[in-house]
């Protein structure tokens, strides 16, 4: 296997010409192969760890733990492909009595799309890159990947796919089922492949809205999951902040500077009563030291995006450097009236650790101006146990815009996990109805499939009765065509296998 392919083209060939092997390979053996990937990203950890530190600045326990979060997100999917349920086994035995006419024999299953392209991002070298979520779910979903390596840690993105397309081959992977390519135009053309099935990106909206319209516009369209970035609105209820403003600004602060604020899930806006903690988070936020960025090319953007937010009318500034160029913490003010008055401008994100205090007089006026927010990531409520009913349409308002919401926490932890939604409304996504973060993300790469009356021997495996993958198809859901004596009831009972 070549680490780097230099043309896109034999990349995205490959990849096809691996696809039905690695479709058709029993989940066991894909698990298999991930345990392996894990294994060996572990065993060279310390290597890794100092390539990803020389080009992103990250620090080595962060990325160490990145790196161990990586392995696992590995080997999650692993044990997810040996539960089988991803499968989704739906079987329909023939039923010549059924009520909207005679009825075949049906069985349905779930199966990999093809060959897809992954665009690693910026701020996780390890978790959303060569090796991290996207492409553990792709292949465990079945499909060869492609990575597009991120220009901001190109050795560690090399080394990274040696270090699995080795792993993969040693566990009895077809040749081709991983690999990486190199520059912008490498991705576009790619993208534009006609063997491609779909692709996922991480990163900023101008670019991710690039590419969706590529995907969109190819003669056959294919799936686009782009996560293109959230401000990640918290509100804090005039109660919470009587009795918890320092724990809340404390809170806040840590969450807003984690990783010099480069998380999607970063809380960028802040809506407060205006007697509320905003001066505790201004005293901690002018403590908190400034940390390096990615890169250049990040710090200019944050500090531009910075000075374009402050310019807005009515905007204060609350935490600001003396050198405008510095790129360390900012923090900005207005009020509620405002920020709704120019919510376009003042609800965009600034990627870095900057965030903007929206004061409100009351409570119930917040659920109007959340409502209007472009779709987000996470929405956070901060609130104390006895509040009830006051807040029912506030926390209606923060659920129809995103795609997961905290209560009494920050939004900067995003669990590997089953119930993990990593997604939300558009702009935020370009897939509400998906998720880049836990087992749920493997059905971006799955498309059901329906075999009507064929005979036993020529089924896949798993919609097979003597299913040869064995505990491959938990969960298998067969209508039996039972008859029941009473009216007006569903004329089937499903066994759960």
């Amino acid at each position: 296997m070549n680490t780097v392919a230099r043309d896109p083209d034999l990349a995205v060939t490959a990849a096809a010409a691996a696809a039905r092997e690695w479709a058709g390979a029993a989940p066991t053996a894909r698990a298999h192969a991930l345990d392996a990937a894990a294994d060996a990203l572990e065993a060279e950890q310390a290597e890794l760890v100092a390539l990803a530190g020389a080009e992103t600045h990250l620090g080595t326990p962060r990325l160490t733990g990145e790196l161990k979060r990586t392995a696992f997100q590995l080997r999650f999917f692993a044990k997810e492909l040996r539960a089988g349920t991803f499968l989704d086994v739906r079987i329909d035995r023939a039923d010549p009595q059924w009520p909207t006419g005679p009825r075949s024999e049906l069985r349905r299953y779930r199966t990999a799309l093809g060959p897809v392209l992954v665009f690693g991002a910026s701020n996780f070298p390890f978790a959303f890159s060569v090796a991290g979520g996207d492409t553990a779910s792709a292949l465990a979903a079945g499909c060869p990947v492609i990575v597009k390596a991120h220009p901001g840690h190109l050795e560690l993105s090399r080394r990274t796919a040696d270090i699995v397309q080795k792993a993969l081959a040693r566990a009895g992977a077809p040749e081709g089922v991983s690999g990486l390519i190199e520059g912008e135009q490498a991705g576009v053309d790619a993208l534009r492949h006609p063997l491609l099935r779909a692709a996922a990106f991480t990163g900023s909206e101008r670019g991710g809205l690039a590419l969706a319209r590529i995907a969109a516009d190819r003669p056959e369209p294919i799936p686009f999951y782009g996560e293109l970035g959230s401000v990640n609105p918290v509100v804090v209820t005039p109660e919470a902040a009587r009795a918890r403003g320092a724990e809340i600004a404390e809170g806040y602060v840590g969450s807003l500077t984690l990783g010099a604020g480069q998380f999607c899930t970063n809380p960028g806006l802040l809506f407060t009563p205006a007697d509320g903690p905003v001066d505790e988070i201004v005293r901690r936020l002018r403590a908190a030291p400034a940390a390096p960025m990615l890169g250049d090319w990040i710090s200019a953007a944050y500090v531009d995006g910075a000075r374009r937010l402050a310019s807005l009318p009515s905007t204060r500034k609350l935490v600001w450097p003396d050198d405008e160029a510095a790129a360390g913490p900012r923090l900005l003010a207005m009020d509620l009236d405002t920020f709704a008055g120019d919510i376009g401008a003042a609800a965009t994100e600034c990627f870095g650790p900057l965030g903007l205090v929206v004061t409100y007089d009351r409570l119930e006026d917040v659920a109007a101006v959340i409502a209007s927010l472009p779709g987000q990531l996470t929405t956070s409520l901060h609130g104390e146990p006895h509040e009830g009913g006051e807040l029912t349409d506030l926390t209606a308002a923060l659920a129809e815009r995103s795609g997961r919401v905290l209560w009494n926490e920050w939004p900067t932890g995003v669990s590997v996990t089953h119930a993990m939604q990593h997604g939300g409304p558009f702009p935020a996504t370009t897939a509400p109805t998906t998720t880049s973060v836990g087992t749920a993300a493997i059905e971006r790469f799955l498309r059901p499939v329906a075999y009507q009356s064929w005979p036993p021997h020529l089924l896949p495996p798993p919609l097979r009765d003597d299913n040869p993958w064995g505990g491959a198809a938990a969960g298998r859901r067969i209508a039996e065509p039972r008859r029941l004596s009473w009216p007006g009831r569903f004329p089937e009972i499903f066994t759960v296998q």
